[in-house]
């Protein structure tokens, strides 16, 4: 196992059997790429061998920071020592840098494949720092290998190996979900798409109520959207885009998530300006909840779901059957509010620009429906949310967001 700063050379050996062994020593000129020329050897004789476990393939060959680390941008490593430990399982990686990097992370074990691989990391790319949220579902040894580049740039390149110790693995059913970006949380990304004041800057969100509401402050001309996936789905009645809520206040922006059964879930938000028709991913969240929640969805969205649009109540998609539900909503530019359903009710605007009323339910089954006219000349009614009537005891419907 060999680590190289800037002036010294460590080697530690941990020869496989009892006997005598040589070590050959190789080196060349830090910035050359000629062949490595032989310096130097010594003899080991091994009375006694070490019956630990093989340390992952490391085709890197070295161990720790690269030596040129800090040409690459990167200051210093949250972690000193040679050997990193996870005694539960999981571990956060942090390296301070010197200008803003990209980075992608290889998880190494021998019982551990490609796509599982990709399960155990979670990366977060700051103006000044890196991490890695790690997961270790095997127990033995594992090689972290960092690769970063320059925001623009074209090639990554290896500035750190660390070799990883876990002694009590994760359970598999609480990996990463799959397919995460290198943007996972807030950091150069959303920064870069205008946003700002993050409401959670980890990457990783636990919560046992199973809901949470991720926040930011968005300049005027930025529209946002966002995913809600999970890798295995079980119970859930409704498609997942149902659990997720995206309200544009004037100058914020919030993302409301409630969770049909408990699991790791990835959350993926997508931006665009006014002058581009395309969304663009902007960073991915994982959330993650194992205490059993089962929400009902929201209604659903239509395009008309816009910048200033506010569902106050019912903050649920699912409402009771034959009952009355009081709705107040704020949608602006709006002329007129209906909800269709069973009938036909208007809603009245107060002071405050809110649409409110009473609005009775009907027969389970059916579908109700806000509506609005943006002009009293205009005959049509558009669609902007879509309410699913229920039978049974009424979900709670209390939590504002």
């Amino acid at each position: 196992m060999m680590t190289v700063s800037e002036n010294n050379v460590t080697i530690k050996v941990t020869p496989p059997t009892q006997g005598l062994f040589d070590l050959m020593i190789f080196a060349r000129h830090a910035d050359s790429q000629d062949p490595y020329n032989w310096v130097c050897s010594y003899q080991i004789q091994c009375l006694e061998p070490h019956n630990g476990e093989e340390l992952p393939e490391n085709p890197f060959h070295f161990w720790g920071l690269h030596q040129k680390v800090r040409d690459f941008g990167i200051k210093e490593s949250s972690h000193k020592e040679e050997l990193l430990i996870a005694p539960q399982g999981t571990l956060l990686l942090a390296l301070q840098t010197s200008r803003p990097l990209l980075a992608t992370y290889e998880l190494v074990h021998k019982d551990l494949d490609a796509a599982l691989s990709k399960k155990c990391l979670a990366a977060q790319a700051e103006e000044e720092k890196l991490s890695c949220h790690v997961l270790c579902p095997f127990q033995g040894y594992y090689r972290l290998s960092v690769f970063v580049k320059d925001v623009g740039g074209n090639t990554f390149r290896n500035a750190a190996n660390f070799l990883i110790r876990c002694s009590k693995p994760i359970n598999q059913n609480e990996l990463f979900p799959s397919g995460l970006s290198i943007h996972c949380g807030s950091g150069i990304s959303s920064r870069a798409h205008g946003l700002s004041n993050p409401s959670h800057s980890s990457p990783v969100i636990t919560t046992k109520l199973g809901k949470c509401n991720i926040t930011f402050h968005t300049p005027p001309d930025v529209e946002l959207t966002a995913s809600l996936s999970k890798d295995k789905v079980v119970n859930a009645k409704y498609p997942l885009e149902r659990y997720i809520l995206v309200t544009h206040l004037r100058t914020k922006v919030s993302v409301c998530v409630v969770l049909p059964e408990s699991g790791v879930y990835k959350m993926g938000l997508f931006g665009r300006s006014k002058d581009h028709k395309d969304f663009t991913h902007i960073c991915d969240y994982v959330i993650r909840c194992f205490s059993d929640p089962s929400w009902p969805p929201f209604p659903r969205v239509y395009s008309l779901w816009r910048r200033g649009c506010v569902l106050l109540e019912p903050r649920t998609g699912l409402l009771q059957d034959r009952s009355w539900v009081r709705f107040r909503v704020k949608v602006p530019k709006a002329f007129q509010i209906v909800i269709l359903g069973e009938e036909k009710t208007a809603l009245q605007q107060t002071p405050s620009m809110v649409w409110e009323g009473d609005v009775f339910t009907g027969a389970a089954g059916t579908q109700v429906k806000l509506a609005a006219k943006f002009s009293q000349h205009c005959s049509s009614l558009e669609v902007i949310l879509a309410f699913e009537v229920g039978g049974g005891s009424p979900a709670s419907s209390g939590w504002s967001g």
